[in-house]
């Protein structure tokens, strides 16, 4: 895949978005190789984490104009609508993956590129990380999931401000508003995230599962339907072996098989 470089190693996948010449834009065959890749990463079960990044100092730049501007001298308002719901099965995958997403965001996170990012569940940002939900610049409306991802990192009010006003969002700000992590060195930005993934290598894919899918349904589940769903899922974690593996370990006094690194690189 030209476009997109796809590796995994020791249970961590990693996605390079690798246009670097167009700062990672999303043309349509990337689009079309992401939507590959992440369903390679949701149906294999030796990946247990996956590290989403941009090439060239870039994470990504949002959607490719050039190609839409190409494409808007037989465009329609269905065409249009059949364009957008094409990226509806990538976009629901990244959302709905049953195991860790990290981004590791250097130089732009644009647009789409910022909706990107806020589609994982850790974002690590370098010193010269940019974010910006462009889409106002350009007359258009934040776009691949954006309008629901957004609210739930910065509540509704910043959210609104940040799609509202197009403004860049430098690293140390996405710091403090929750849309990164940790800002980590350029350097070793890779690395840490890489660090991050394979410590979920040890968790098990169950509990990491029912998390991601409970929380991702928080906001709109009442208590009593919340509480329901714990216990359900509780009482399919107690019967797993890597639970039974994990008391064994605790009780013999040994190391835990997971490990979730204490604190960022450099």
């Amino acid at each position: 895949m030209p476009d997109l470089d796809y590796q995994v190693r020791d249970g961590v996948a990693t996605i390079t978005l690798n246009r670097p010449h167009a700062r990672n834009a999303l043309s349509a065959d990337m689009k079309d190789a992401l939507t590959i890749a992440a369903a390679a990463v949701a149906g294999d079960e030796e990946v247990r984490a996956v590290v989403l990044t941009g090439a060239g100092g870039v994470f990504c730049a949002g959607g490719d104009l050039r190609g839409m501007e190409e494409a808007r001298a037989t465009a329609t308002v269905e065409s249009w609508r059949e364009r957008m719901r094409a990226v509806h099965p990538l976009i629901r995958t990244l959302v709905e993956l049953d195991k860790p997403l990290i981004a590791a965001v250097d130089g732009a996170a644009y647009g789409a590129g910022f909706s990107l990012a806020l589609m994982a569940d850790f974002v690590l940002a370098s010193p010269r990380a940019r974010f910006c939900l462009s889409f106002m610049r350009v007359g258009l409306v934040p776009d691949f999931a954006a309008m629901h991802t957004l609210p739930r990192v910065v509540g509704v009010q910043r959210a609104k401000e940040l799609m509202l006003s197009a403004r860049e969002v430098p690293a140390d700000e996405a710091l403090r508003l929750g849309i990164a992590m940790e800002i980590v060195p350029a350097d070793g930005l890779l690395a840490r995230a890489h660090a991050l993934a394979a410590s979920f290598r040890g968790a098990s894919p169950l509990a990491l599962g029912l998390i991601k899918a409970e929380v991702g349904m928080s906001l709109a589940t009442d208590l009593r339907t919340a509480l329901g769903n714990e216990a359900d899922h509780q009482a399919l974690c107690f019967e797993t072996d890597t639970h039974r593996a994990a008391v064994r370990r605790f009780l013999a006094k040994e190391p835990a098989a997971f490990q979730f690194p204490a604190a960022p690189a450099g």
